[in-house]
């Protein structure tokens, strides 16, 4: 084999060049050297002999050899003819593995007119020397190298490998990269509003990297890549929809809160201790988060009389009418629900970034040592 042309993962071929070479004894044209000038051997037009009709089982095209070939005869009659063959063989293609796969194809060598009875076929030379050889004068620059050829009787298995550098640098990288990005978009202050924009935006951008590399991956069957990306679109789809539920959250808890269920309190408290649970969201409503609820979109003012002097909500009231007691005490209670919202959207945003991590980790190091095997 001298050269590896290319792999047709959808017709499942493989294209390549070799060099048959073909020896056989012939005692009817065998002669005496010494009645001949000491004439050992002599070149001789392949059309004036007796050639062998030697084929490739799998040979899927038409034999293009040409015609006009030189045989070599000693004076013995063993005769030696090399022909070049451009092969386009059926191999079974597993592309599972893609693009760190490794195929095995066979050629099986026959006659078209002999059977076992009139013809014998062998190996001539050992499957180290094959290989060998095929090694120093394959040109092997391209996608495919050449691992191994195995023989058995009329029959030579070639092992060969894709070079996955291509792939590597075209696809698996970039796509590690933006999700990457979607990872670390979470860090954005889902208050400013400005994580879903960023999300979509990276969704979409996704969605034109895998249009333009989807020439590059194999048309038939479904490779481990294939999977790959698939699963990388739907974690930052699920980061998307998370960060809708986080800002729904805010959103309810800024505009109409309604009361926190006390196992839910009771749950936010727990998880607020240090040492527990997730212990990011501030202790106090949200000061740690330099945020304060009546800051956030759709967040208001408690309601005041007019002749109440502004000051901490705290602050109980020193005189006013009961009226201005009540409206105080609703703004009190209101602003405490909406910390409480406000602090569980926190979080709940932060225990939804862990379990996103760690699907997104698990899942690539399952996807990692498929490959590795």
């Amino acid at each position: 084999m001298s050269a590896i042309l290319d792999v047709d993962e959808q017709l499942h071929l493989l294209l390549s060049f070799l060099w048959l070479e073909m020896v056989w004894d012939n005692p009817f044209i065998s002669w005496n050297p010494e009645e001949c000038e000491g004439i050992t051997k002599m070149s001789m037009a392949a059309k004036n002999l007796w050639l062998p009709d030697i084929f490739i089982i799998e040979f899927m095209d038409v034999d293009k050899t040409p015609k006009d070939l030189t045989a070599y005869v000693s004076n013995e009659g063993r005769i030696r003819y090399k022909k070049p063959m451009k092969v386009a063989s059926i191999c079974d293609l597993d592309i599972f593995y893609f693009p760190f796969d490794a195929q095995n194809c066979t050629l099986t060598f026959s006659s078209f007119l002999y059977t076992v009875d009139n013809m014998l076929l062998g190996m001539e030379k050992e499957v180290w020397e094959i290989t060998d050889t095929s090694r120093d004068i394959l040109q092997a620059h391209g996608e495919w190298e050449l691992l191994g050829i195995n023989k058995a009787t009329a029959k030579m298995s070639v092992a060969i490998r894709r070079r996955p550098s291509l792939y590597v640098i075209n696809l698996l990288v970039p796509s590690g990269f933006l999700l990457a990005i979607d990872a670390l978009s979470f860090y954005l202050p889902v208050e400013s509003g400005n994580r879903v924009p960023f999300k979509i935006t990276l969704l979409l951008g996704y969605n034109v990297f895998l249009l333009m590399m989807n020439d590059l991956l194999p048309t038939s069957g479904t490779p481990l890549i294939s999977v790959y990306f698939a699963l990388c679109l739907s974690l930052m789809v699920l980061s998307l929809l998370e960060t809708v539920f986080i800002t729904h959250l805010l959103h309810l808890a800024t505009t109409q809160p309604p009361p926190l269920p006390r196992w839910l309190h009771s749950l936010l408290l727990s998880c607020t201790s240090p040492g527990r649970c997730c212990p990011t969201a501030p202790q106090k409503g949200n000061e740690g988060l330099g945020l304060t609820p009546t800051h956030l979109p759709g967040a208001k003012e408690p309601e005041v009389s007019a002749g109440q002097k502004p000051g901490p909500v705290e602050a109980e009231p020193t005189g006013g009418s009961e009226q201005t007691r009540a409206q105080w005490e609703h703004g009190a209670q209101r602003q405490q629900s909406v910390e409480l919202w406000v602090q569980f959207s926190h979080v709940m945003d932060t225990l939804l970034f862990r379990l996103y991590l760690l699907f997104m980790a698990s899942s690539n190091l399952t996807v990692i040592s498929l490959w590795n095997t």
